[in-house]
């Protein structure tokens, strides 16, 4: 099996512009691909999982992956899936957020002796004359077409800027700079990225000519990496100081039932064989599945040595109430009154639940318990004394709890 094949049975592809093409420049080795990455954070998150297993993957079958940056986009924001417009980051945020994606991309790609390139389209979009584009890129675009694609059709209702709307005109233009400076021939994206990549194929063609253009082949991942990424409470990042090694372990660990296979064949290395063998698993074994889940994707980003440490920690929490790697709630003097602390204040301090009425009804509800035991009335106190020492474990529902200790 090929390693085309092989994206296809993990159910990785959903549609490609030359099939044949494709299948045999990867299978082959040849591919110089590009995903790009919007630098709106200092982390990459989950959502991106998909997109840096692939590279992974690929790299691994001898092609050569581009990272591109997008710190010259990033000026601008990408309007594809919003109903609004993103704020525009100072250079100074842009670059720091790059410096940090290249650090956790360094655990899936290999940068060393070329084998992988990281490149920033600040390097030829912001030198670029606007004269110029107009003349030599501009006459290649049909507004029609452009305001047909399902990235603008839905911001027109609430207004699209220009601004915005020369977004698809500059990823275009990566993927014409990539493929004269680099000879990057494939460019991979998500659903919503689909117009503008058709762009950069056919601007390719356009000014390169049919036969330049031939090789460039664009491939469309599935949106399922979309969907990746968030809870209740915002994004689960791959920076273990903003989501810890064991809550990211926990965020797998509680995929839900129809997507734990699904997860495995797409985001695991392990081999396919093995895989299709828990295709008939249920009940009690998705959570063996669950937790092979859990423990190779943390594995891949956070080591092994954390992987152990989170499963561990998950296990002792739910066989025997207590785990040392939990994330942990800290009260302070403040939160006490008269020594004690009640039951909805403790949950709204725990990041558990937004507000006290939030906490009232999941009380009322059945949901919360301390300890193990459920709690049955909202206006419980807890002393200082019973939080001492290591504390008490505060749940609410089955995959949401904390550590909650006095600082």
């Amino acid at each position: 099996m090929g390693i085309y094949e092989e994206l296809q049975a993990r159910g990785l592809i959903a549609q490609v512009t030359d099939e044949e093409g494709i299948r045999e420049l990867v299978n082959n080795g040849n591919a110089v691909f590009y995903i790009g990455f919007d630098p709106t954070a200092d982390s990459l998150h989950v959502g991106h999982f998909m997109a840096l297993c692939l590279m992974k993957r690929l790299q691994e079958a001898g092609n050569k992956p581009i990272a591109l940056i997008g710190g010259g986009t990033g000026y601008i924001g990408d309007p594809s899936g919003r109903s609004d417009m993103r704020s525009m980051m100072t250079p100074e945020q842009i670059q720091h957020n790059c410096d940090c994606f290249k650090k956790q991309m360094s655990k899936f790609i290999d940068f060393s002796e070329g084998k992988a390139l990281m490149v920033n389209n600040a390097d030829w979009l912001l030198g670029l004359n606007y004269v110029e584009v107009l003349r030599e890129v501009g006459p290649h675009f049909s507004v029609n077409r452009m305001l047909a694609a399902e990235c603008y059709k839905q911001r027109m209702e609430k207004g699209l800027s220009f601004l915005e709307f020369n977004y698809m005109i500059m990823q275009a233009y990566d993927f014409y700079a990539l493929f004269q400076k680099y000879g990057c021939n494939l460019q991979f994206g998500g659903d919503d990225q689909w117009s503008n990549m058709l762009a950069g194929t056919e601007l390719i063609r356009r000014k390169l000519g049919k036969d330049a253009g031939a090789m460039t082949i664009t491939l469309l991942l599935n949106s399922e990496g979309k969907k990746m990424g968030k809870t209740q409470s915002g994004a689960v990042w791959l920076d273990e100081n903003k989501t810890t090694p064991f809550e990211f372990y926990q965020y797998w660990r509680n995929v839900a039932d129809a997507d734990v296979l699904k997860c495995i064949r797409m985001l695991t290395f392990l081999p396919l064989e093995e895989i299709d063998k828990m295709d008939s698993w249920e009940g009690a074994q998705l959570n063996t599945a669950k937790e092979i889940l859990a423990y190779e994707l943390t594995k891949l980003v956070h080591g092994e040595e954390e992987a152990k440490k989170a499963q561990e920690s998950a296990r002792a929490l739910f066989t025997q109430g207590n785990a040392s790697e939990m994330p942990t709630t800290e009260l302070e003097e403040a939160d006490f009154e008269d020594g004690g602390i009640d039951i909805l204040t403790m949950l709204v301090k725990a990041d558990l639940v937004p507000s006290k009425s939030e906490a009232r009804r999941a009380v009322q509800q059945g949901g919360v318990s301390v300890d193990g035991e459920k709690v049955n009335d909202i206006k419980a106190v807890y002393t200082k004394d019973v939080l001492a020492d290591e504390g008490v474990i505060l749940k609410k529902g089955k995959k949401n709890f904390r550590r909650i200790i006095v600082k």
